[in-house]
């Protein structure tokens, strides 16, 4: 039926960690991970790699009606709400035999699954044909509800119920294209939210795969298909909030991805899973574009501010592009130029290809002379935003220089304040040596070392003064 790679995958810890840092990335309006080298994407290849779903084949779509009662009782014999579209999970639980198999004390959550395996296919090995084609109904149902197309909430959408009519056809759908379709329109539900929903081992391993400097993974199992079976995630007994500030300082810091692993990111773009939006036809516009909408800000967060350079190389491909217009604008207008003059260095009587055209010279003269003036406007709003951005760069590399003089000042700082503090200290150690000296001396003195004492005191209340001051 299509299922049985990804049933073969065993239970893989939860990463929320891994998840909401993912999560964070994820630009709506681009559908793709916005991280500091680019747009990455998961794609079809990805999914058929990670889970052995199916990407190819009939397409996963009908449609979607507000109630399924009547099929639900054909298909499942099971009674649902009048107008309701959803199955109680219970419900199906109850006709697979797992709602009374509960965890028994002592059980590992690896044999409490397997337990539950041989329960299924017990129950369904007993039954008789068609019971048994009700109850494999009720499990792809369950499946695809809960694990899968997983939404929120305990019931279960019975939207895939007539792709199960004919149990024969069912492995003949494109399941793992309509599991990436469902991952991006998760991803781009809510930016409040943290989680995902769906089988959620897929975008963990993609992380191990395409993030390995995370270290978020471990390869235990390598050589088995699909890849998920080859790794488990990494424990980490840190706080949530801990691991999710490290791992976010680990992506903004994450070595840039070499030219290999480029060229085969930008074919997955280019050939498969879902394209990124963009308007641009060549590999530097759209660097130039990711750097004006993103620069700095890539990681939408309040904990990190706007960086310096990023805005800086934002604002030096802005004057680039500007640069550019201009550039053209100015070609534009000098072909303008020398389209005017020919025309007007062309009689009335030899005028006949302008006739041909649907107008006479002077019309044809009248339109060219207006075009040159728009464009020499549009040259000198050119030329004008080239100046500002030019004095925007200027002075924001300036403020650059500034901010970096008052680092290294404030590590002078720094620097001199440890000195103070450890010259502080061996002041208060010598004062602590006085002191005892003293008080020996005030016990074993002789009448005739006063004088000792008192040149002591006045040493030591010397000395802590200037522990003071320091």
């Amino acid at each position: 039926m299509g299922f049985g790679e990804i049933f073969r995958i065993e239970r893989m810890r939860v990463d929320p960690a891994l998840t909401q840092a993912l999560r964070s990335r994820w630009d709506a309006e681009a559908s793709a991970f916005a991280f500091p080298w680019g747009h990455m994407i998961p794609s079809l290849e990805d999914v058929s790699r990670i889970t052995g779903l199916r990407v190819y084949g009939r397409a996963v779509s009908g449609y979607t009606y507000p109630c399924y009662r009547e099929l639900a009782e054909r298909l499942l014999d099971l009674p649902i709400e009048r107008r309701s579209s959803l199955v109680p999970r219970v419900a199906l639980q109850e006709t697979l035999g797992l709602y009374e198999a509960g965890k028994n004390a002592g059980e590992s959550e690896d044999e409490y699954l397997e337990r539950l395996a041989r329960v299924s296919r017990r129950e369904l090995a007993s039954e008789p044909g068609p019971q048994a084609d009700l109850d494999l109904r009720c499990f792809l149902v369950l499946f695809l509800g809960r694990l899968l197309f997983a939404t929120r909430g305990d019931a279960v959408h019975c939207r895939f119920l007539p792709l199960l009519e004919d149990l024969g056809e069912v492995g003949g759908y494109a399941w793992g294209a309509a599991f990436l379709a469902h991952q991006f329109d998760d991803l781009s539900a809510s930016e409040r939210q943290t989680s995902t929903s769906g089988f959620y081992p897929f975008l963990q391993v993609w992380a191990y795969l395409h993030l390995p400097a995370l270290g978020r993974g471990d390869l235990t199992r390598p050589g088995l298909v699909p890849i998920a079976r080859r790794w488990d995630s990494r424990r980490d007994t840190r706080h949530l909030a801990d691991q999710l500030e490290r791992l976010q300082e680990a992506i903004d810091s994450y070595p840039y991805l070499d030219r290999e692993r480029a060229r085969e990111q930008i074919e997955n773009w280019e050939r498969k899973g879902k394209a990124v939006r963009s308007d641009v036809t060549t590999d530097d516009a759209y660097l130039q574009a990711y750097a004006l909408k993103y620069g700095g800000k890539v990681y939408k967060s309040a904990r990190h501010q706007v960086d310096v350079t990023g805005e800086i190389a934002s604002l030096r491909a802005l004057l680039h592009s500007v640069v550019l217009d201009r550039e053209a604008a100015q070609r534009q207008m000098g072909e303008l130029r020398s389209e005017l003059e020919r025309v007007r260095g062309t009689g009335a009587g030899g005028a006949s290809s302008s006739r041909s055209a649907g107008g006479s010279p002077s019309f044809l003269e009248a339109r060219l002379a207006g075009a040159v003036l728009r464009a020499e406007e549009a040259q000198r709003h050119l030329e004008e935003r080239e100046r500002d951005l030019q004095l925007t760069t200027e002075h924001a590399m300036e403020l650059q220089g500034e901010r970096d003089r008052f680092r290294g000042e404030a590590q002078a700082t720094r620097s001199e304040r440890d000195q103070l503090r450890i010259r502080a200290e061996a002041a208060e150690a010598q004062i602590a040596e006085m002191t005892r000296e003293l008080a020996t001396l005030r016990v074993q003195r002789p009448p005739g070392d006063q004088e000792e004492v008192t040149r002591l005191c006045a040493e030591l209340l010397a000395q802590q003064t200037q522990a003071r001051s320091l």
